[in-house]
């Protein structure tokens, strides 16, 4: 029998592999999307400047991206698990390092090159490309929103723990704390063994076909739906990152208490977990490219609300509830949609290029709020930058072909 059909026990049992992807998912996502109730307390203790702060979360986007296709293809190649049980000590080792940094470049070894490193080791793209392998066609768009709802449960638990624990221990200790705690991704990891020939044997939509990595990214970029794909997800990267590492600093300069942004960033992790899951089920039956257009024309109505309204803590709950329905409710179409042109075949490498897009974009986002802030003293250009990348990749998602690739299959 060929290994394209066994049937491993792991896959007789998918849902228990889908289970602990998504508390992986929480734990990976978790503390990186809290990294904003730091840099306060932080700058302080250490007398950095928030373009310092800026810099290192901004390479921590960056790796992340980068790593993302590379622990892709060697999920794809060698197994999910390995990955996992790097992605747990890289991030762990991170954390630890951002704890006692005794200068701006180790903020930027540990935050920036390990977390990143880590995060992209167990991020989505890794955990998604995994249940794409578990499921059937047909439910590959739900379970994708489930993973994306798992991460975002990671926001909305661990934005009030992390503000907990720097209330009771201080910030050095907690991240001490959070580090000690990825180190359970690679528990969790063993549920998640298997390569890409590792499936439960579900027909996909393209024709498979034998093919090697260099002929799998040549057929890629020459598909211009895919090409459109990836320039659209840079704008979801430059949104959320921004917001995610400058906004309790944001709210601070507004006079707001620091309660409300932490209640904000739960907000947002509490409503992506609604907001992906129906991105799932609406992924399922109607245009995803149609979908993400209007998700991101969504996302600049309500910022543009958001800046021309006077902050308060009422317009700050109603923003973080709309933001977060709309938050990461991109993933799971986008993942959706790279499974339908390619197949499964290499997922992870191809679904790791189009979130490379998407980091290169929180890169941007999350260096230019610490810059221009230094510049001009506000984040108001990067607030309007957003609106207009917003619209922008409304009109790229527009003309995607929901379609797979027509492939020739190659004669036994």
């Amino acid at each position: 029998m060929s290994a394209t059909t066994t049937t491993s026990s792991a896959d007789r049992t998918p849902w228990l592999a889908i289970a602990a992807g998504c508390l992986i998912a929480l734990l990976t996502f978790g503390p990186r999307s809290a990294i904003g109730f730091f840099q306060i307390p932080m700058l302080a203790d250490n007398g950095w400047s928030r373009e310092d702060f800026a810099i290192a979360i901004a390479i921590q986007n960056l790796f992340w991206g980068a790593g993302q296709p590379l622990f892709g293809a060697i999920a794809d190649r060698f197994g999910t698990a390995k990955v996992l049980v790097l992605s747990g000590f890289l991030y762990a080792a991170g954390l630890a390092i951002t704890a006692v940094a005794p200068t701006p470049l180790w903020l930027t070894i540990g935050s920036g090159v390990l977390v990143g490193l880590g995060v992209a080791a167990g991020s989505f793209g890794i955990v998604l490309a995994a249940f794409a392998r578990r499921v059937s066609a047909e439910q590959r768009s739900f379970v994708f929103g489930l993973g994306t709802a798992a991460g975002s449960a990671g926001m909305f638990v661990f934005a009030p723990l992390s503000q907990g624990l720097i209330d009771r221990f201080g910030w050095s200790d907690s991240l001490l704390v959070l580090s000690a705690m990825m180190l359970l991704v690679p528990l969790f990891a063993f549920a998640l063994r298997g390569n890409s020939r590792t499936t439960r044997g579900h027909s996909s939509l393209v024709a498979e076909i034998e093919q090697t990595m260099g002929a799998a990214l040549r057929e890629a970029f020459a598909t211009r739906s895919y090409v459109l794909l990836t320039t659209g997800f840079f704008v979801c990267g430059f949104q959320v990152a921004f917001i995610t590492a400058h906004f309790p600093a944001y709210l601070a300069d507004k006079a707001i208490a620091p309660v409300w942004a932490v209640t904000a960033l739960a907000l947002i992790g509490f409503f992506n977990i609604i907001g992906s899951i129906a991105s799932g089920l609406i992924g399922q039956r109607y245009s995803k490219p149609h979908f993400l257009a209007l998700i991101y024309v969504g996302r600049s109505i309500a910022v543009t609300i958001f800046l021309l309204t006077p902050i308060t803590p009422l317009t700050v709950v109603v923003f973080a509830v709309v933001m977060g329905l709309l938050w990461l409710s991109t993933v799971p179409p986008t993942n959706a949609l790279v499974a339908i042109m390619f197949g499964t075949r290499y997922l992870g490498l191809l679904g790791g290029l189009v979130f490379l897009s998407h980091q290169i974009g929180s890169f941007l986002g999350v260096w230019l709020g610490g810059y221009l802030y230094a510049v001009v003293g506000s984040y108001d250009p990067v607030w309007w930058l957003g609106v207009g990348l917003g619209l922008v990749a409304a009109l790229v998602h527009w003309p995607i072909s929901e379609a797979p690739v027509v492939r020739t299959p190659v004669p036994a």
